[in-house]
């Protein structure tokens, strides 16, 4: 029996609550462990010590040696498997102590190339109800086998170890979800910067390239390209490559629906994440191989559930892009697609707008000033046909058609008027409104003025401003076509909540009832412009007793 002298005792338990600090102090499992088995061979004087790490189910899953040179370590066919006395430990949570391994009926031997080993020690590292691992000590150097002391020893180096396990497992824990919630909050970044982005234009040129170029420099790849689906459905153009070797990706720059991995992707809606492109016989360009690419990614471009392009980017490094990174870019050519088909819905209202203002203007004209001009073209003709035969009546004529021209010109100088929406540049309406009413009294020869807030309307929304802009053009273009009015006054004013426009003539009014045949498309366009920016349109006239024209928009957006 070996008995330790007080100073051994006392340099013992001074050397396990040194190591204990140190132990709990490292969040580092791999250093925990080594650490931990380190001190258990030599508080144990041992010639070989290890460690295992089990799983919930007992299986050894970190194995930990000291004591062997790394030859003999090569030598030995496989570690342990956690068969024989080291299986024991998570049945029976309880130390082993034995002096000659090879003599106990539990021993499964050692794999060949092993050293030989006799005496053994093997005490489980346990927390609550749990076993983590095993401290495994062999070959004890003072003495035949190791004793009760020994024992305590170690499995007082056991209780700390569990206590840094589990701390050094707790920090992992949270590391790992420290990097998941960093990453998660990159994402978002990302996703909320492109989605900002991409809604700042209603230009399908300038929303693909801002979408591309995020998504290269978010992968760090070298080069993508995105596909658009042309008018018909049936083919994919290359409407954007950015990065290295251009050349190469525009070998091919049309695929149909269903030609290729490209054209597969647009007709499943499906990705294709990390292909090697040398080993896709689909991929079908192969001066993108040439350029040394290896690795390629192709996502649909949604909107609605229907295909409008594809992405993709790719790299000459191989890489694997897990669920995450693929969910982040669905999202992002999700948001591209709906932006790209907005625009195109916004390009085909604008296109229809124009068609059906070129239709009310060609009404318009036919109606009013060609018809005007076919009347002077009569009366010049009577005047020559009676100039020999009436020469008072052929003058007469004549001074008729110099007036009828000239109201003629009026009214076109009256749709040119009506014609110019650019005047208001999205800053002081009250300026604006100055130069509408100066240009509409010389255009029109009708004296108008105009009543505003003298430190004008700056603070105000610009789509509200201009809706009130072009309801005021609506108003004076009716009032110079239809009116016949010598006056027509502006006024411009604010409530708490509201800026309100009012237009009045002196002119010649008109039925209400028939106020629609009277009026065209005037009323429609001015009430349209109001209603889309959370206003209201009123008019109220009599005839002979002029008109006016009440219109209201928030003040704020």
């Amino acid at each position: 029996m070996v008995v330790l002298t007080l100073e051994q005792l006392e340099q013992r338990l001074a050397a396990l609550h040194q190591a204990s600090l140190q132990l709990v102090s490292n969040l580092s499992l791999e250093k925990v462990l080594e650490q931990i088995v380190q001190l258990a061979r030599e508080q144990a004087n041992a010639r070989y010590a290890a460690l295992g790490v089990v799983d919930e189910n007992g299986k050894l899953v970190k194995f930990i040696p000291v004591g062997l040179q790394p030859e003999q370590a090569g030598k030995i066919a496989h570690p342990p498997v956690g068969k024989g006395l080291l299986g024991l430990f998570h049945k029976e949570g309880r130390p082993i102590r034995l002096a000659d391994i090879s003599s106990d009926p539990r021993s499964a031997g050692f794999p060949p190339n092993h050293p030989k080993m006799k005496s053994f020690l093997g005490v489980p590292i346990i927390s609550g109800e749990r076993t983590l691992g095993q401290i495994y000590l062999t070959a004890k150097l003072d003495a035949d086998e190791f004793n009760e002391k020994d024992e305590r020893v170690i499995e007082t180096l056991a209780a700390y170890a569990a206590v840094a396990i589990t701390n050094a497992s707790l920090y992992e824990k949270l590391a790992r979800r420290s990097e998941e919630l960093t990453q998660r909050n990159e994402d978002l970044a990302l996703l909320n910067e492109t989605a900002a982005a991409l809604t700042r234009s209603l230009d399908v040129d300038e929303i693909i390239k801002e979408t591309l170029l995020r998504i290269i420099e978010h992968l760090g790849v070298e080069a993508g390209e995105i596909f658009l689906v042309e008018e018909g459905g049936k083919d994919l153009r290359m409407a954007l490559h950015y990065g290295d070797c251009a050349e190469a990706f525009w070998t091919r720059d049309r695929f149909r629906i269903g030609e290729g991995l490209i054209g597969v992707v647009a007709e499943t809606g499906e990705p294709l994440v990390n292909i090697d492109p040398k080993q896709e016989v689909r991929y079908l360009r192969q001066a993108v191989v040439e350029a040394g690419f290896n690795w390629v990614t192709l996502l649909p471009i949604k909107s609605r559930n229907k295909v409008v392009g594809v992405l993709g980017v790719a790299s000459r490094k191989q890489r694997q892009m897990d669920a995450r990174e693929v969910q982040v870019l669905q999202a992002i050519s999700s948001w591209a697609g709906i932006t790209i088909e907005n625009a195109r819905l916004h390009r085909q209202a604008r296109r229809l707008a124009v068609l059906e203002e070129r239709e009310r203007i060609g009404m318009d004209l036919h109606d009013g000033i060609i018809q005007s001009i076919y009347g002077v073209g009569l009366a010049l003709d009577y005047a020559r046909l009676s100039i020999h035969d009436d020469p008072e009546q052929a003058r007469q004529k004549i001074d008729q058609s110099i007036q009828a021209l000239n109201a003629t010109i009026r009214d076109i100088r009256t749709y040119i008027l009506d014609l110019r929406p650019r005047q208001f540049q999205g800053k002081d309406i009250c300026q604006s409104l100055e130069r509408l009413v100066e240009e509409f009294r010389i255009n029109s020869g009708i004296q108008a003025n105009l009543v505003a807030p003298d430190n004008g309307l700056t603070e105000f929304p610009a789509e509200n401003a201009m809706a009130l802009f072009h309801i005021a053009q609506e108003a004076l273009a009716n009032t110079a076509k239809h009116s016949r009015a010598k006056k027509a006054d502006i006024h411009v004013w604010t409530s708490t909540d509201r800026v309100l426009l009012e237009v009045t003539d002196d002119g010649r009014g008109f039925d209400m009832r028939e106020m629609n045949t009277t009026l065209g498309h005037g009323l429609s366009n001015m009430q349209s412009r109001a209603r889309k920016v959370g206003g209201d349109v009123e008019i109220s006239s009599e005839p002979g007793q002029g008109t006016t024209v009440i219109a209201w928009v928030p003040r704020q957006a």
